[in-house]
C-alpha cells in the first residue's frame, strides 16, 4: 500500500477532475517526482501509465516541455481551471436556455406580437441588408454556419458603408467557420476595416442585433440550404438576445487582422508554453524572470500581450483560455 507524502492529493480529492482511476494514480505519482523526463517516468511506471499520461496531457493537468520533461500543475490550480471552464459552460447553457425559452414562448405562446416570421432565405437576406443600412449606432452578431453562410455573411459594401458612417460592429464567430479560408479572409478584411471580432468554439444560434431595438435570428429548414428568419422587436426577448451576445463576447478570444493573431488555434512557441506553465504553477514574476533569464518588465509585457491575444482580463482567465486551446 502506498503512503502519500503531505500535500499529495488522495483519490477522493481527485475525483472532481475528469480523470480515470489510472490517470489519477499517474497524477499522484507525478506530483511526487516531477519535473521528470517522460521517458524516465514511463520506464518505471505501470504498463497502463502511457495511456493515462496522454489523457493528463490532453486535459492540461500535466505539461510536457520542448525537452520532453513533464511538469505537473498543482492540484488547486488544475481544479480551479477545470471549475472555471465548467462555470463558463454553465453560464453559456443558462443564457442559451433563457433566450431559446423566450423564443419558443414568443412564437408559440402569447408573446408573438413582437416577433415577425420572415420566410425564405432571399427575404431574410434582404432584411439583413436593410437592418444594417438603418442602424444608427451599432451592429452586433453571432455568426455560425453553415446555413446561409454565403447569403447572409454581410454584403461587404453594406458593412463598409456602416463603418464609414461610424457604426460600431462587433461579431463573435464560431470557431469552425474560420477553418474555411475564404471566410477567414473575409473576417480579416472586416477587422482591417474596423470590425471588432472574436471567436468562440460553439455558438447556439445565428443572429444579428442592430442598435437596441431590433434583432434578426436565422432558422435553418431541416437539412436543406433554405432558411427562415425571425425579426424581433423591442421586448424582453430582445433584451435576452442582447445579454446572450454579451456573454459570448466576454468569453470569446479576439481576432486580429494579421495572419498569426487571426488564427486562434495557432500553436504557441516553446517560450510561450514555458511562460504559461510557470504562471499556472503559481510562480511569481521574479521567479519566472529568473527561470527564463529575462527581466521582470519583460515578463509583465509578455503576460499582458498573451492576455490581449486570448481576451483574458486576469491571469487566472489567461490560464483558463490557454488550457481551453490546449496550450498547457
Amino acid at each position: 500500500m502506498r503512503t502519500e507524502p503531505p500535500g499529495v492529493a488522495s483519490a477522493p480529492e481527485l475525483g472532481s477532475l475528469p480523470l480515470t482511476p489510472d490517470a489519477a494514480d499517474v497524477y499522484r505519482d507525478l506530483l511526487k517526482v516531477a519535473p521528470v523526463a517522460q521517458r524516465e517516468f514511463l520506464s518505471i511506471a505501470a504498463p497502463q501509465a502511457a495511456r493515462a499520461l496522454a489523457g493528463l496531457l490532453s486535459s492540461g493537468a500535466v505539461h510536457r516541455d520542448a525537452a520532453g520533461v513533464l511538469h505537473v500543475r498543482p492540484p488547486r490550480t488544475a481544479l480551479e481551471s477545470w471549475a472555471a471552464q465548467r462555470e463558463m459552460e454553465a453560464a453559456r447553457a443558462r443564457a442559451a436556455a433563457e433566450t431559446l425559452s423566450g423564443l419558443y414562448t414568443a412564437v408559440h405562446g402569447h408573446g408573438a406580437a413582437f416577433v415577425e416570421v420572415i420566410e425564405g432565405k432571399h427575404a431574410a437576406r434582404e432584411l439583413f441588408r436593410q437592418l444594417q443600412s438603418g442602424a444608427r449606432t451599432q451592429v452586433r452578431g453571432l455568426e455560425r454556419g453553415p446555413y446561409l453562410r454565403d447569403t447572409t455573411r454581410v454584403p461587404e459594401e453594406v458593412q463598409y458603408d456602416g463603418l464609414r458612417r461610424g457604426l460600431r460592429y462587433r461579431c463573435v464567430y464560431e470557431g469552425e467557420l474560420l477553418h474555411d479560408e475564404a471566410m477567414l479572409a473575409a473576417v480579416r478584411a472586416a477587422v482591417t476595416a474596423g470590425e471588432q471580432a472574436r471567436v468562440f468554439p460553439e455558438l447556439p444560434l445565428k443572429m444579428m442585433l442592430t442598435d437596441a431595438d431590433r434583432g434578426l435570428i436565422i432558422l435553418p429548414r431541416g437539412s436543406g440550404d433554405d432558411a427562415d428568419a425571425l425579426l424581433v422587436h423591442r421586448s424582453r426577448l430582445l433584451d435576452g438576445l442582447s445579454e446572450l451576445f454579451e456573454v459570448f463576447w466576454r468569453l470569446g478570444a479576439p481576432i486580429h487582422a494579421t495572419t498569426d493573431a487571426a488564427q486562434p488555434d495557432a500553436e504557441p512557441t516553446a517560450a510561450t508554453q514555458r511562460l504559461l506553465a510557470l504562471l499556472t504553477a503559481g510562480l511569481t514574476d521574479e521567479a519566472i524572470a529568473r527561470d527564463l533569464g529575462i527581466s521582470n518588465r519583460t515578463v509583465h509585457r509578455r503576460v499582458s500581450r498573451l492576455q490581449e491575444l486570448l481576451g483574458a482580463r486576469s491571469r487566472f482567465q489567461l490560464g483558463v483560455q490557454a488550457s481551453r486551446r490546449g496550450w498547457l
